[in-house]
């Protein structure tokens, strides 16, 4: 239940976040809402899964997967075109994230 709960608080703040930019510095109403909410959500969330899963380990997949649904964000909804570099360096997120759940004892399998 733990790993479920953890998806739902990574979408949470990729919605979250991802409002940050149509909110246009927390100009816009539902934006704003939409952001506040999204992070409200992602870390009650998150707290819930800090219950079972070492803080460090749900962190790296918070962060990780984060960053990866935020970068697809920006190129779905607002165009952005990310170059090689950070093209690898996502991918090396990826494979940081598969590591930690295939290799490490530490990861709640």
């Amino acid at each position: 239940m733990s790993f479920i709960y953890l998806a739902l608080a990574i979408i949470a703040e990729v919605i979250g976040t991802s409002a940050l930019k149509a909110s246009e510095g927390f100009t816009r109403l539902w934006p704003s809402v939409t952001v506040v909410v999204g992070y409200g959500v992602a870390f009650y969330l998150l707290a819930l899964v800090l219950r079972s899963i070492p803080v460090g380990i749900a962190y790296a997949f918070w962060a990780g997967l984060g960053i990866v649904l935020v970068t697809l964000v920006g190129i779905v909804v607002y165009g952005e075109k990310p170059d090689l570099p950070a093209l690898v360096g996502l991918a090396m997120i990826v494979g940081g994230v598969v590591v930690i759940q295939v290799f490490s004892s530490v990861s709640a399998h």
